[in-house]
């Protein structure tokens, strides 16, 4: 099974569990711990809608979609269309039921694949929230995503930790499925490579697991 199988599968399975992390769907006990532990979560989805800026009569692709949280948010927020792309079948149907609820889903097409496998066109705006975690050659990921994006792109990637780093790669090993991390220079030395003229790194504090990152052609 090839690594892009593997994360499928992964996803596939736990769509449902990683779904609850948003909207309040957990109980208060483990909303508390959500937000001392996974606060990168929250915290990238609001630097994203920042960064992006207006969404106003605006395309977006949203690349590693998962249930379609960042979907609905750019919707709500004036994206005339949007794109989501997502190698998990249960994710795109978590997604449709979102769809479906919010009555936009005449401004949604979803996509069932792994990128860069699949044909896309280019959108004004592009998302690509917890999928640099599993992607083996980040430099082929990032030079074929450089086309696909007019405006601006934003991206996170896992940091290195001395202690959540090993724990993490353990938890996911027993799961079958790799994970990658990396540092502020590699991510920069990876979007110049890549062509972006612009890049903003930024650490996220507090758990601190992810950085998020803003692209411009």
């Amino acid at each position: 099974m090839g690594e892009t199988d593997k994360a499928k599968a992964f996803f596939d399975q736990f769509a449902e569990v990683f779904d609850t992390l948003y909207e309040g769907k957990r109980s208060c006990w483990m909303q508390l711990l959500d937000r001392k532990f996974r606060s990168d979560i929250y915290i990238r989805f609001k630097r994203t809608f920042e960064t992006l800026g207006d969404l106003e009569g605006r395309t977006v692709l949203d690349i590693g979609c998962g249930s379609g949280v960042y979907v609905i948010e750019s919707l709500r927020r004036g994206a005339k269309h949007v794109v989501a792309l997502d190698v998990a079948p249960a994710m795109l149907r978590l997604v449709r039921s979102r769809l479906q609820d919010s009555g936009m889903e005449d401004r949604c097409e979803l996509v069932l694949g792994a990128f860069p496998d699949v044909s896309l066109q280019p959108a004004d705006c592009v998302i690509v929230m917890g999928v640099m975690d599993y992607v083996k050659n980040a430099e082929e990921f990032l030079c074929r995503l450089r086309p696909l994006v007019r405006e601006s792109a934003a991206l996170s990637f896992p940091s290195r930790h001395w202690l959540r780093t090993p724990l993490r790669k353990f938890r996911y090993t027993l799961r079958n499925c790799p994970v990658y991390f990396y540092d502020v220079q590699a991510i920069k030395s990876l979007a110049q490579h890549a062509g972006f003229n612009t890049s903003d790194v930024c650490k996220i504090p507090g758990a601190g697991m992810d950085f998020h990152v803003t692209l411009q052609p």
